[in-house]
């Protein structure tokens, strides 16, 4: 075992544990923590297959970005050090099936193909070729699936937003009036102390 995997193992579990942790974590902030960890090990594997430009690209918009954004409207809009509540237990299990599900069918894509190199000199990773490559239209471009990862952060981010809302409660007199008298009389020592401010 060289040590090109042994840092891919190591990248491979930050970036699956800091996923499992960013869904577990009963704290919102710290789960956008363990979500900052796991796109970092994403730009490492990029940094791993000599893709500098994407690796780059990864840390400055995922890491420098959206996760940044997320963590301020979580103070912006939400208490950071509040926990969450406890997932029903049915909606877990749903949660997990389905996760295992999406594995096993991506796994089962995979094992289908076989992969056969063309035989064509690897294009060069740089800038342009990327950025061309990325917003072409042609047979092999990737300008649906990048208009419609940006149309998914968009709803994220909405999602994070109305989660993270917090629910305002109607305002409660700090001590229970007991009848009419008594409410009266508190007006009128409110009212006193009001005048007096004012003429100070």
């Amino acid at each position: 075992m060289n040590a090109s995997t042994i840092i891919f193992y190591i990248l491979a579990a930050t970036i699956i544990g800091g996923g499992l942790m960013a869904v577990t974590a009963r704290k919102i902030f710290r789960s956008a923590v363990f979500l900052l960890f796991s796109l970092i090990g994403i730009a490492g594997m990029y940094f791993l297959l000599d893709y500098e430009f994407i690796a780059a690209v990864q840390i400055v918009v995922y890491v420098g970005g959206i996760v940044v954004l997320i963590i301020f409207s979580i103070f912006l809009t939400h208490g950071s050090g509040e926990d969450m509540k406890k997932p029903a237990l049915g909606r877990a299990v749903f949660s997990a099936l389905a996760a295992a599900f999406a594995c096993a069918l991506t796994m089962m894509f995979i094992n289908e193909q076989s992969f056969v190199g063309s035989g064509k000199p690897a294009l060069e990773p740089s800038a342009g070729n990327i950025g061309a490559q990325m917003l072409s239209t042609t047979e092999y471009g990737y300008i649906l699936p990048f208009e419609v990862v940006s149309i998914l952060l968009l709803a994220a981010m909405i999602g994070c937003i109305v989660i993270a809302i917090k629910i305002k409660l109607p305002a409660q007199p700090l001590l229970p009036i007991r009848d009419e008298e008594e409410s009266n009389e508190i007006n009128e020592v409110l009212n006193i102390e009001v005048e007096t401010i004012e003429t100070v």
